[in-house]
């Protein structure tokens, strides 16, 4: 059989099967193996038992163990763009905004405007760009994620075992997840709790839009006011419960106090009056993330908020005082 040495997926090959794949679908290995490969194909190649698992044939299913070889077929597919590296700039960037690591994870103090991962024009995301700045890490993949324009702690593991953990330890509630937002108006003392059920919604232009409504998910924010700005804005912490998209950012709109800056769920005068003083971005950080530690015990990192974002407040500050 002739080769092509340009790409690993037009020969054949056989991998041993590490800790960091013990335990995963089959089907999911593949994709992730057989980069830019359709979902159908590998299917395909699976039902036809071109996919052999210790030399016999196995489902979409089947849940791969420590030792296992796996034969992976020759596939040819379309060539794709080279992905984009990661500058230096940005590099330097995120290496300073890691708050902690060790050898199973990493937490990083993620700037706004950064996706955590690259689609839908973004060539690059906060973990393709770990991967690149971590090439001796074999394995790199986000616990959780953030929106876009909000900054603040997240969670990245350097090992399969690390990741179920952690879903596991988000599942039991085990992670404390405490974000900071700055919302327009005076946000009542009495108002600790925002439970309403939240329904994500496509518009015609593609655009995602959460909105409540009663046949939505169970959805809990619990809210605490940290700093008052007269009657203009309330600094609050804000405590998920549960882990619904846009759930701060919508529970915020539902209470009648909108985040500053926020520009799908805000107000846009508001908005733009805010741009002036400074604040120039949505104005919702993850502060803070309490999560067990694999090697036994908890851990506590909290994320310093942008400067920009502390000079705005500071001018706030001084002008309600």
């Amino acid at each position: 059989m002739s080769q092509d040495n340009s790409s690993p997926n037009t020969q054949v090959r056989f991998v041993e099967i590490t800790d960091n794949n013990a335990g995963q679908r089959i089907d999911n290995f593949l994709i992730t193996a057989l980069k830019g490969a359709p979902k159908s194909l590998v299917y395909r190649i699976v039902r036809k038992g071109e996919v052999r698992v210790n030399k016999k044939r196995i489902k979409p299913e089947y849940r791969l163990a420590l030792g296992d070889l796996v034969r992976i077929p020759p596939v040819r597919l379309a060539e794709k763009a080279p992905p984009a590296k990661v500058s230096s700039r940005l590099s330097d960037q995120l290496e300073q905004a890691v708050l902690y690591e060790d050898d199973d994870l990493i937490v990083v103090n993620k700037p706004s405007g950064i996706a955590v991962h690259g689609g839908s024009g973004i060539s690059l995301g906060l973990i393709e760009s770990f991967r690149q700045m971590r090439p001796q890490c074999k394995f790199l993949e986000l616990v959780h994620r953030l929106d876009r324009d909000t900054s603040g702690c997240i969670l990245i593991a350097k090992k399969r075992s690390t990741l179920k953990l952690m879903h596991d330890s988000l599942k039991k509630s085990t992670i404390t997840k405490i974000y900071h937002a700055l919302v327009v108006g005076s946000w009542s003392e009495r108002k600790r709790r925002i439970d309403a059920p939240l329904k994500k919604n496509e518009l015609k232009s593609g655009e995602r839009v959460v909105k409540v409504t009663a046949d939505g998910k169970e959805c809990l924010t619990e809210y605490k006011v940290l700093q008052r700005f007269g009657r203009e804005a309330t600094l609050v912490e804000a405590r998920p419960i549960t882990g619904r998209t846009h759930q701060i950012r919508v529970h915020c709109q539902f209470a009648g106090h909108p985040i500053v800056g926020d520009e799908k769920y805000g107000v846009d005068e508001v908005n733009a009056e805010m741009r002036e003083k400074g604040f120039k971005r949505l104005f919702l950080h993850a502060a803070e993330l309490r999560f067990p530690l694999p090697s036994g015990g908890r851990q506590v990192v909290k994320a310093p908020l942008e400067m920009p974002l502390q000079k705005a407040i500071k001018s706030l500050n001084s002008r309600n005082s």
